[in-house]
């Protein structure tokens, strides 16, 4: 019985870490107003395997081997930055990725309003 399991892994490992990506799963990072937006992912992956040989009573000899992967993507979040200013913006675990886009009104309105504070302290 021949399994090259470790090839096999290094293989879908290396898929893994090309595909398993901010960029793939939620994009690029982007500008906000003042405001620089990063996508944060979470990513969780699971490998098993097995394999057996025998032989029966009656002298008939088999063997078997079974593998199997999973991997699971999820976009968490997003870090916001303001000049030296860094914070964490959930995606929440139970809406996904809607709760951030439900957000970005509220951050538009905060970019205005802080905008309008400066004006108005300048003027």
């Amino acid at each position: 019985m021949d399994l090259h399991f470790e090839e096999l892994l290094g293989k879908i490992t290396d898929f893994i870490k090309a595909e398993a990506k901010t960029d793939t799963v939620v994009g690029q990072p982007f500008d906000l107003g003042e405001f620089k937006c990063v996508p944060v992912i979470k990513v969780g992956m699971g490998f098993g395997s097995g394999g057996g040989e025998g032989t029966e009573r009656k002298g008939s000899k088999g063997e078997g081997v079974g593998a199997g992967a999973g991997v699971g993507i999820e976009p968490i979040g997003f870090l916001v930055t303001k000049g030296d200013e860094i914070s964490f913006l959930s995606a929440g675990k139970t809406q996904g990725l809607a709760a951030v886009f439900e957000k970005i009104p509220d951050l538009i309105e905060k970019i205005a309003l802080n905008k309008n504070v400066k004006e108005e302290t300048t003027a």
